[in-house]
């Protein structure tokens, strides 16, 4: 089965593509189909996350996943949320390409971050995940699953790997920030791991794949 992935982050792609592997699946990203991002204007992931997936399908044909994930913090009322990725304002130098423009965002996120948290004393966070699969634009039953990470955001970078909020996401139960963390214990640990397993239990039942 070929399932187009709402985005075009390849490092959403591979994680994606692992979590999905048991079902025979082939993920493949809308831009390498030629389709542009959609809008999301709405204030829930679930409601970007179908935003996302249906026009991903209305313009591929084919049956659709999209995630829609971001860091709510409790101090700050559940912000990021669901704008987690453009949280702080960023205008890209001229001559950056997309992955070079994402590390820089990234990077004046978790600046943003670290100063409104500064001097509160409740540091608790989750990362949550929506993933929203359907068959067809005009699908009735959308699969919906959801997964939430619970951590909390120390008061400095740690780590080199993973992205976006990675290096201040710390996980008491690993002992370690997210970007700490090799590959294969966050995908088994994070909160797209979560809603993964829940997916594929709801696409072996509804889709029967």
């Amino acid at each position: 089965m070929r399932l187009v992935l709402a985005s075009n982050n390849a490092k959403k792609l591979a994680e994606l593509g692992q979590l999905f592997a048991p079902l025979g699946i082939e993920l493949v990203t809308q831009g390498s189909l030629g389709v542009s991002e959609a809008e999301e204007p709405h204030q829930t992931f679930i409601e970007n996350g179908l935003a996302k997936a249906r026009h991903a399908s209305a313009m591929t044909g084919l049956p659709a996943i999209a995630d829609d994930s971001g860091l709510c913090v409790d101090a700050l009322g559940g912000a990021p949320g669901v704008q987690s990725a453009v949280f702080a304002a960023f205008t890209p130098d001229i001559g950056m390409d997309r992955e070079a423009q994402r590390r820089a965002q990234d990077a004046a996120n978790n600046r943003l971050l670290l100063d409104q948290l500064a001097g509160k004393t409740d540091r608790r966070a989750s990362f949550v995940c929506a993933l929203v699969a359907l068959r067809s634009p005009q699908d009735p039953e959308p699969l919906i699953a959801f997964g939430r990470w619970n951590g909390q955001i120390l008061a400095e970078p740690r780590g080199e790997g993973g992205f976006g909020y990675d290096p201040l996401m710390f996980i008491p139960s690993l002992g370690n920030t997210v970007a700490d963390l090799p590959s294969e214990v966050k995908n088994a640990n994070s909160h797209r791991a979560i809603a993964a397993a829940q997916m594929l239990a709801l696409m072996r039942q509804a889709w029967r794949i």
